[in-house]
């Protein structure tokens, strides 16, 4: 007789076999490093209160008391470094990467303490990471920063104004001919939005110049033309 201590996880294959389906894990929140002291204190005093005596958690890596010391003696120091003095807040940097590696042991504890079951992780007070993935979106249209004149006659600067993530540029130019037409087009790739001299240029000649970026869904559209006459 087959006994199944999980039957919520029973799976059948192709073949008619039972197997077992992998429990899917639940990740903690905890990168803290951007987060204020304020919003810090709060998630640590609510992680200590849910934790501690909780019995889904018996185990836990930090003891209880010694991790609301080392929460009230950052509450102290982040009272103490608001006044701005150098001293006070490198005392409280120092004390909070030490919580910082507490609120982590713990984390990763309740991770696998929890097996994969959201309704006991809940009850630890962290935030549980998302497992939603955010499909690439379309870039901003692509525009000059700025032209402007290079350090040798025939040498044109360029600036590409900066897009997150864009994996290059491609800038093109032309020399305006009669009634301002643009004739053939030159392009040159940029791998970032650093200034450019593009050189070998003719003085006094009139340009347009387009740019356009590549994303993970392909390139923008050209952007409007801004001209400038090479020095």
């Amino acid at each position: 007789m087959l006994f199944l201590t999980r039957p919520e996880f029973r799976q059948t294959n192709d073949s008619g076999e039972v197997c077992m389906a992998k429990t899917k894990t639940i990740k903690a929140v905890v990168g803290v490093q951007k987060i204020s002291d304020a919003e810090f204190l709060k998630q640590l005093n609510t992680v200590h209160d849910r934790v501690n005596g909780n019995t889904n958690f018996p185990n836990p890596p930090v003891d209880m008391p010694t991790f609301k010391t080392a929460i009230d003696t950052l509450t102290v120091l982040v009272t103490d470094a608001a006044d701005g003095g150098r001293k006070a807040i490198s005392a409280k940097q120092k004390h909070r990467e030490v919580v910082m590696k507490m609120y982590k042991q713990l984390g990763h504890y309740v991770e696998a303490a929890c097996d994969g079951d959201m309704a006991k992780f809940n009850t630890s007070g962290f935030v549980a990471a998302s497992t939603t993935r955010t499909a690439p979106q379309p870039l901003p249209p692509a525009t000059f920063e700025y032209i402007d004149r290079g350090p040798k006659a025939g040498d044109i600067v360029v600036k590409v104004k900066p897009i997150p993530k864009a994996m290059s540029y491609d800038v093109h130019f032309a020399v305006l001919g009669n009634g301002g037409t643009p004739g053939a087009w030159t392009s040159q790739t940029l791998t970032s939005p650093k200034k450019t001299t593009i050189s070998n240029l003719t003085p006094g000649a009139t340009y347009a110049f387009q740019v356009r970026a590549l994303g993970r869904l392909g390139y923008t559209d050209w952007s409007d033309s801004m001209t400038f006459i090479c020095g």
